[in-house]
């Protein structure tokens, strides 16, 4: 049993999925069948998981791993999440703007005049874009989004990313604050649901 030295997560296995010992899997990669492709997956535990075959379900992968031969076995698998070294990781996939999530935790976010913001410890997606959290000594979590308006620069070799601190919602717009910023805009015209 092997630990990783920079593990990469992959997959989450969910429940059984019939007799045979194959589990309903959650895959983290771009094409989910292709799970099988970086070779064998890990355990934080140090257990090693060959795939014997993969194919979709609706939302998930169904997976068959060797030596998993029934549903009871398959059962005691709920939950695990399954890794890879980041070196199994193919680089030259990757266009120019992409990025394994994997790279971007542990950057430092700075602004323009070099304050950090923390560094990024996690890279979450709820589906509706993706999100970076940054974790400071003093300061709670934040979540910002990981958009060309917030995230202005990646330097991995630098170990770093410049952000704009208001696009990313961690400071105050300023008009916000003017004396009658609260108040509502006077409307002309009509509502647009009477114009149906």
């Amino acid at each position: 049993m092997t630990k990783l030295e920079n593990p990469v997560l992959m997959a989450t296995i969910g429940a059984a999925q019939g007799l045979r010992g194959e589990v309903r899997v959650r895959s983290y990669t771009a094409d989910p069948t292709a799970l099988g492709d970086y070779g064998n997956l890990h355990t934080e535990d140090g257990r090693v998981f060959e795939i014997l075959e993969v194919r979709e379900a609706k939302n998930v992968v169904v997976v068959r791993f060797r030596g998993i031969n029934d549903r009871n076995a398959a059962e005691t698998l709920a939950g695990l999440e399954l890794f890879i070294e980041r070196e199994n990781l193919p680089d030259e996939e990757l266009e120019e703007d992409e990025f394994y999530y994997a790279d971007l935790e542990g950057l430092e976010a700075v602004d323009q005049d070099g304050k950090s913001y923390g560094t990024v410890s996690a890279v979450y997606d709820f589906g509706a874009g993706d999100l970076l959290e940054l974790k400071g000594p003093g300061r709670r979590p934040a979540l910002i989004p990981f958009s060309e308006a917030a995230v202005l620069e990646i330097d991995l070799e630098g170990g770093k990313i410049l952000i704009d601190p208001q696009a990313a919602g961690l400071t105050e717009n300023p008009e916000d604050e003017a004396p009658g910023a609260n108040f509502p805009r006077k409307k002309s015209g009509k509502s647009p649901d009477k114009d149906k």
